[in-house]
């Protein structure tokens, strides 16, 4: 599923375009946001792709959403 990720002073928002939905992400797996598992303010999980840790924001990337999350 296609997200756009940006950081807001010190949190990161999520951007769902399929959902039309912004979300602050809660909960990241890693101490960074990519490579790992993240958990946005409205429950939904995603696996994030492996990218640098200094990738500039905002971008646009293809991240899973994991299936035991309600749409």
């Amino acid at each position: 599923m296609k997200v756009t990720l940006r950081k807001v002073d010190d949190y990161y928002e999520i951007y769902v375009p399929k959902k039309d939905l912004e979300e602050k992400v809660v909960e990241s797996e890693k101490p960074g946001i990519w490579g790992g598992v993240i958990k946005i303010s409205n429950g939904w999980s995603f696996q994030m792709p492996d990218m640098p840790d200094d990738t500039p924001l905002p971008i646009t990337v293809d991240a899973r959403k994991l299936a035991d999350d309600e749409d």
